[in-house]
């Protein structure tokens, strides 16, 4: 389960006794809460006992990819602003699903992308704003320290308990799958983009393309497949050593391997506190990515031509059957439903947490937008069609293009830092309930971690498709966390109290089948 770590401010001796009193009792409610998330032996996330944590510190970590840690940002209570409230849910919401938006507006359409979008966005922060109310509706004096999955078991018991479970494994392993693709894809153009330059090799890729400074490239074309480094012409430069670096450095046969002696050992590793130092990478990367976005497509232009229902040789019709593959990957871009009791719980003034959420959602609905209406509009067509946008726009850019090089670099340090803090909360949430203890062994831990790793690189290998990958594993877990878990705590809740009407029944028995569908589309186109 995603965490929210915000240590307290001491309070002198002069403060009056309910301050005092305030204090002590967030205090203790916070050091409960971490030893929820692990075993007495493993410290990484309780406080010590001689020391209080130092003031004014916030991390927070998410499945979805993101972790920051936000300084001097809370009041004398120990609570956030506003303003903090809704950057901590912006950042947090804002993952690896923002590579793959273009991708999934082409597969929609242009208007009916822009559309699902903003309905997505609108139901999901409803069904966000029900994750709210549950825990509020609940007649017990202190759910306080509670998250969403302790909502589910208190509603529907043990099923609830595991399902929550499961569910929660599936967005944590399913990021750390869509890690291990895109770091394996940012590790090697960045090594070609290195070994070209050191051996001043210039190498042109046999797929279609503009010409320019600013060239973008159709890797599908070539061969239905995602790019490899094989599809190469010589200018100069030593042809047989650069034969043998294509061997030995290979998207999808070598390099997927060579991230296990670098991640694998970090998996393992019992405190995971040490990367969270650099998690601000992760908002300097989509500042970066808005920034990249917004100077290609100053420099490409627009090209736009609107065919409502009919497709031609450079354009998408406006509204395409394969429309679920977006919102899949929509759901998962919107997901913080397991994690956002939490991020409100420490708003200074609780009475605006919708008013807050609502900011944060409009926020982030804004970047996948610009990113995704920039990118689509902007991409050149002709002489490349609309269906030449990848699943990560980033691969519609040479290796040898500089701003997307420094984009790369950015996403792959920062996944490499992030990848170990979601092993961790993997193996908290699992190991745990099996055996009482988050590090039982390190036997245990490390065949967790191959399973997890081997998940990785079987789809590095296989499938290295981050788009089918996050629509997959968003709308699985979105079923459960967005769309059936609100509505029915929610119905459950009114039929309790008296208050259940038939419109409301309808309306979330409608979501309910939304989800439904949203999970079975995702395999049948």
């Amino acid at each position: 389960r995603p965490f929210h770590v915000e240590p307290t401010n001491i309070v002198s001796v002069n403060d009056d006794t309910q301050r005092v009193t305030d204090e002590a009792s967030a205090m203790n409610k916070r050091i409960h809460y971490y030893s929820r998330l692990t075993s007495p032996a493993d410290r990484a996330l309780i406080a010590p006992d001689h020391v209080l944590p130092a003031p004014d510190e916030i991390y927070v970590y998410s499945p979805l990819g993101t972790a920051f840690k936000v300084d001097s940002c809370t009041d004398g209570h120990g609570k956030n602003s506003s303003l903090v409230t809704i950057f901590m849910i912006w950042n947090t919401m804002m993952g690896t699903s923002i590579l793959s938006i273009p991708w999934g507006i082409k597969q929609a359409g242009f208007t009916s992308g822009i559309i699902l979008i903003l309905l997505m966005g609108i139901l999901t922060l409803y069904c966000c704003y029900r994750v709210v109310k549950s825990q509020q509706m609940i007649p017990l004096t202190d759910t306080s320290n509670w998250e969403f999955p302790d909502v589910c078991k208190y509603y529907f018991g043990s099923f609830g308990q595991w399902s929550s479970l499961i569910f929660s494994m599936v967005s944590l392993v399913g990021a750390m799958v869509v890690y291990w693709v895109l770091m394996s894809n940012f590790l090697f153009n960045t090594g070609k983009f290195i070994y070209n330059f050191v051996h001043d090799i210039n190498v042109t890729d046999i797929v279609p393309g503009t010409n320019g400074s600013n060239k973008v490239i159709c890797p599908s074309a070539a061969s239905g497949h995602p790019p490899q480094n094989s599809s190469v012409m010589f200018s100069s430069g030593n042809r047989t050593g650069f034969e043998l670096f294509e061997d030995w450095w290979d998207k999808s046969q070598t390099v997927p391997f060579y991230l296990i002696a670098v991640l694998l050992p970090l998996l393992n590793l019992k405190s995971p506190s040490f990367f969270a130092k650099f998690n601000v990478l992760g908002t300097i990367s989509v500042v970066y990515l808005v920034f990249m976005v917004t100077v290609k497509a100053a420099h490409l232009g627009i090209h736009l031509e609107f065919n409502w229902f009919t497709e031609n040789e450079f354009f998408v019709p406006e509204f395409r059957i394969l429309f679920p593959q977006l919102t899949g990957v929509l759901t998962l871009a919107f997901f913080i439903h397991n994690c956002v009791i939490t991020l409100l719980q420490n708003n200074r003034n609780q009475e605006n947490n919708v008013r807050d959420l609502s900011i944060a959602y409009f926020l982030v609905g804004l970047t996948y937008l610009y990113v995704g209406v920039i990118i689509f509009a902007s991409f050149p067509s002709p002489p490349l069609s609309k269906e030449c946008i990848e699943q990560n726009f980033l691969d519609n850019f040479p290796s040898d293009d500089i701003m997307s090089f420094v984009a790369r670099i950015f996403l792959l340090f920062q996944m490499m830092t992030v990848y170990p803090l979601l092993g961790y909360l993997a193996r908290v949430q699992l190991l745990r309930q099996f055996f009482g203890n988050a590090y039982p062994s390190l036997f245990h831990v490390l065949i967790l971690n191959l399973a997890i790793v081997g998940a990785g690189v079987a789809m590095a290998r296989f499938y290295p498709n981050i788009g089918g990958i996050i629509r997959y594993s968003g709308a699985t877990c979105g079923l459960a966390f967005v769309f059936v878990y609100p509505s029915l705590i929610y119905m459950i809740s009114l039929h309790r109290a008296g208050q259940l009407t038939w419109p409301a029944l309808i309306i979330h028995f409608f979501i309910i089948l939304l989800g439904l569908a949203n999970l079975i589309a995702q395999f049948l186109l």
